[in-house]
């Protein structure tokens, strides 16, 4: 697992360093090609995604599969324009803001804490980072099984108004300390919430989901806003 680690490691770091050489159009076809790759090595991936399109009713069979493919494809092109973003001073990455006008006077609020519902929708990472512009963002972060790529990776996220606090800390009192602060605490909520018996109805099918946004609504009465980072094209995003 020693040599696995360093080997995931070298390949980060490089690919990294490719990106910082590559103008932003050839950043984006690496990215989707190396998500293309990614559809094609990882079999148990290809093979969850087809099946959950397929559940939830959306295609079947061949389809599903271009589906499939293409959400890898995208995934990928939608990494390589966030590292460009977040590490190349001058990247020519547009961002339409379509906020609510009530939602836009409680982030530009001084001192004013609020709860950020997202979910593995669009491109988080390009959403903490335009937040970050109204006002300071803390996010959420599941530690890696590889600790030196999981470092390494860190160290890209976070800046001056960028934050990243542990899922499972002895301090229980960060997500109040976070929202204290008046900054945005952004939660991830779409995954399976293991051991939780909260249930939803997700496509038809039960889902086990995160009760912690609401929760801390009702404790601390800081709003809550649901809100994403949807790619429309090469460079651009609407948010």
């Amino acid at each position: 697992m020693h040599v696995r680690h360093r080997l995931e490691y070298v390949a980060l770091k490089a690919g990294l360093g490719l990106f910082r050489i590559l103008s932003a159009s050839a950043g984006v076809r690496l990215g989707a090609g190396m998500g293309a790759a990614w559809y094609a090595l990882d079999r148990r991936r290809r093979k969850t995604a087809r099946d959950n399109i397929a559940a939830c009713k959306i295609a079947e069979g061949q389809a599903a599969r271009r589906i499939a493919k293409a959400s890898f494809v995208h995934f990928g092109a939608m990494i390589a324009e966030a590292l460009q973003n977040n590490q190349i001073p001058g990247t020519r990455l547009h961002v339409v803001s379509d906020i609510h006008p009530d939602t836009m006077a409680l982030l530009q609020k001084p001192g004013q804490g609020v709860i950020l519902v997202s979910g593995h929708l669009g491109n988080w990472e390009i959403a903490a980072q335009h937040l970050g512009t109204i006002k300071p963002v803390v996010g959420i972060a599941k530690a890696m099984k590889n600790p030196r790529t999981d470092r390494l990776i860190k160290t890209l996220k976070t800046n001056d108004n960028f934050q990243l606090i542990p899922m499972r800390d002895a301090d229980a009192g960060r997500f109040f300390k976070a929202l204290k602060s008046g900054s945005i605490l952004a939660l991830l909520a779409d995954q399976h919430a293991k051991g939780n018996k909260f249930m939803i109805d997700f496509f038809g099918m039960p889902a086990s989901a995160h009760p912690s946004p609401a929760l801390l609504h009702l404790v601390t009465r800081i709003p809550v806003c649901f809100g994403f980072c949807l790619r429309e094209g090469p460079m651009r995003y609407r948010f």
